[in-house]
């Protein structure tokens, strides 16, 4: 789920494959307050909401303690994968159009939202139709339009790594060995991060093609010129415009942008990919003139297929670049850890790019995270064979 997540109602729907944070080196009353004072900077009289998995009770308890010391308000909300699955399953179909009351509310009301990644279970959802994805994100475009002309900050604990048992599988790395990367990742000194996606963004402002290939094949080209990298550093923070100031993705660590719309053209190869609970192995996408032209892979793709079918025609756009630049956080050899963080690996998109300030809409996006590239931006090189050139 990337980029933003929000709990209370349906943004676009961003696919993407999902230990409690309660361990022996956790304090789980340093991470709420280091949340609530120093990422989210609650002050006095914000609305807060806050939400995770049960399983994550005592630490959303702490935040929502933190949030009142500081005289603001929490409203703290859980969720599991149980009522996700409800949802869905036994709330009828008919009601997937109606217009977002609560939820329009909702977003007049908060200033501020605080969300532990929730999601524990990979395909939970794979055997529900995709329109009915479509049909609700379509039915929340008035709540995503509203968000996105308020100045509502968000902080989202996750980001992909969040150190389940289930993505530790998924992943193929022992769960203690996921927990630490992530709690390092965590605890990353943010000025540090400011530095590196600083001189990232000087080089890449400072060309105008960028080019990413890969020993499996993956040769794409995207003009870069003119565009406006935001730096993910861990820190709210009112001097950096839209996404890159409002919202927070902890473990932090990314440089992203929306790249010349229309320029795209190539080849992606994803060695594996990860969708709805299915690994497509081998998955090749074409792109033309900035468009998703096709795609096949060396397993059955009928999954994301579906899925691609029932979205909207700005769906298929090239729409987000994105640099992971921590370096805390490092691809074990032989693992399947996809993410957005760990330094040198890069992300790609498709379709809706709010969150890093684009003007793609879609009611749905799609990311892909590719490791062990070489990325250059005319010639200057930026990654080498899956390193972040410093």
């Amino acid at each position: 789920m990337k980029k933003l997540i929000i709990v209370f109602f349906l943004l676009p729907f961003f696919v993407q494959a999902q230990l409690s944070p309660k361990n022996a080196e956790t304090d789980l009353e340093v991470l709420a307050k280091n949340i609530v004072n120093q990422c989210a900077n609650i002050q006095t009289d914000e609305i807060v909401f806050i939400n995770g998995n049960v399983r994550d009770i005592e630490l959303l308890e702490n935040i929502a303690v933190n949030v009142r010391k500081n005289g603001a308000f929490p409203v703290l909300t859980v969720s599991s994968d149980r009522l996700t699955r409800k949802l869905f399953t036994e709330v009828p179909e008919k009601y997937d159009t109606q217009f977002p009351k609560l939820n329009m509310e909702i977003v007049k009301m908060m200033t501020t939202q605080i969300n532990v990644t929730s999601g524990d279970t990979p395909g939970l959802l794979a055997d529900i139709p995709p329109e009915r994805f479509a049909i609700r994100n379509k039915a929340q475009q008035p709540v995503n339009d509203l968000y996105m002309k308020s100045s509502i900050k968000s902080v989202q604990l996750g980001n992909g790594l969040y150190p389940t048992k289930n993505r530790a599988d998924q992943f193929e790395v022992p769960v203690d060995q996921l927990a630490k990367m992530f709690w390092d990742g965590i605890n990353m000194d943010y000025n540090k991060l400011t530095s590196i996606g600083e001189k990232l963004t000087k080089k890449l402002t400072s060309g105008n093609t960028l080019k990413i290939t890969h020993e499996n094949g993956t040769n794409l080209s995207v003009k870069v010129t003119d565009c406006k990298p935001l730096i993910s550093d861990g820190k709210v923070s009112s001097d950096r415009p839209g996404g890159a100031g409002r919202f927070v993705y902890l473990p932090a660590g990314e440089v992203f942008f929306a790249p010349v719309p229309g320029t795209a053209t190539g080849t992606l190869v994803l060695d594996q990919f990860i969708f709805r609970g299915q690994t497509i192995e081998g998955l090749k996408l074409i792109f033309e003139d900035g468009i998703l032209t096709s795609m096949n892979a060396n397993s059955d793709i009928a999954v994301l297929k579906d899925y691609y079918d029932a979205q909207d025609d700005k769906f298929t756009e090239f729409s987000l670049v994105d640099f992971g630049i921590n370096p805390k956080i490092t691809v074990p050899k032989g693992s399947k850890l996809y993410t957005y963080v760990p330094a040198g690996t890069i992300t790609l998109g498709i379709g809706n790019n709010f969150f890093a300030d684009g003007d793609n809409n879609s009611n749905a996006g799609l990311h892909f995270h590719l490791t062990g590239s070489t990325v250059t931006v005319d010639n200057t090189a930026l990654i080498d064979k899956g390193k972040l050139v410093n």
